[in-house]
């Protein structure tokens, strides 16, 4: 059983943050000395809501997402392994979070805790120091072992003592204009409405129609460049580092008002309007979600599954666990109209 990110990466509380190229800062983050943000890393704070520790490090292809609503803290000598998605959660010193986890809004994490790979730490829940947690939703599966601590001390240069906290803050530097990638394939370019928004490090292909005032979130990956098209009504947010891409002969279909969360798979199927695919879920080819859902983080929602109008889904595989009886309210990890510029600067076609 693997209990943590499995990095050869050697944090260390010495010198200035580290900020790969290719890594994106949405407002401005506090980051500690030492820290490392590896590549294709996205870490969006709003009114510096976000802070990663002395001696920590993201890696590659994760998102970390603060805002007034739903801080996050990432505390010193922590290791964030690949694709992880952190919104609005705490997490303590010298933990090791594992590959693919995801941290929902209010997740507490004590100190020295390793998660295994995919863990699911639902909104709310506390994780106690000193354990071993796994699962979705993650459960406690024993005490960490001397052994996870020597292996610790290893993945720490030998040394598990903690430095002071320190922060630095660090303001975007590529999220300044927003302009995005936008690629042809066999002839066809992507049509972006003039409303719509696509951040820089966004990159649409091919066959591919974004609607009136949607947004296009840092790191999203658009792939119409099989022979189905990929429709994207008004108003949708698609948000960090989600892709969407789909099979030969089919289509890829999200009516107005979707809003999809960070770190998301969406591949070639139907969903309705006013849904939200929550950060880290899965939805595949075939499969249609009907208008007013809601597919709850980490889920998986399989081939060719249907699902009617208002239904809250969960699970691997996720089925029908309820009714949405209310209107969808805005999810705290989505943008606020207040986040974003006045005037949207689209891209068309050339």
């Amino acid at each position: 059983m693997s209990v943590g990110p499995a990095s050869a990466l050697e944090v260390s509380p010495v010198g200035p943050p580290q900020v790969a190229s290719s890594s994106a800062i949405v407002g401005i983050a506090r980051l500690g000395e030492g820290s490392v943000l590896t590549e294709g890393v996205v870490i969006r704070s709003a009114d510096s809501r976000v802070e990663v520790g002395t001696g920590s490090a993201v890696l590659d292809n994760s998102v970390v997402i603060g805002n007034p609503t739903i801080s996050t803290q990432i505390g010193r000598r922590t290791v964030l392994g690949h694709r992880c998605v952190v919104v609005g959660a705490t997490v303590g010193d010298l933990c090791e979070v594992g590959n693919g986890s995801i941290l929902m809004p209010g997740a507490v994490i004590g100190d020295r805790v390793f998660l295994g790979e995919g863990t699911l730490v639902p909104a709310g829940t506390t994780v106690p120091s000193d354990v071993v947690a796994v699962g979705r939703p993650s459960r406690i599966v024993r005490l960490a072992s001397a052994g996870d601590l020597s292996r610790l001390e290893a993945l720490r240069g030998g040394d598990l003592s903690l430095p002071p906290p320190t922060g630095i803050a660090v303001q975007g530097r590529q999220e300044t204009h927003f302009m995005g990638q936008i690629y042809e394939y066999k002839g066809i370019w992507p049509t972006i409405a003039p409303s719509a928004i696509l951040f820089p490090t966004a990159e649409i292909t091919g066959d591919v129609v974004v609607g009136e005032r949607s947004i296009i979130g840092a790191g999203v990956k658009i792939i119409g460049d099989s022979h189905g098209p990929v429709r994207i009504g008004s108003d949708v947010q698609i948000l960090e580092n989600t892709v969407l891409h789909l099979l030969p002969d089919n289509d890829l279909v999200l009516h107005d008002r979707v809003i999809v969360g960070p770190g998301a798979m969406i591949h070639g199927c139907r969903i309705g309007a006013g849904s939200v695919v929550e950060p880290g879920a899965i939805v595949c080819d075939g499969s249609v979600v009907g208008a007013g859902s809601v597919v709850r983080a980490g889920a998986v929602v399989k081939q060719r599954s249907r699902f009617g109008d208002s239904a809250e889904l969960d699970g691997f595989p996720a089925a029908k666990i309820g009714l949405i009886t209310q209107p969808l309210p805005m999810p705290p990890w989505a943008f606020a109209r207040s986040d974003l510029p006045v005037r949207g600067n689209g891209v068309q076609e050339p």
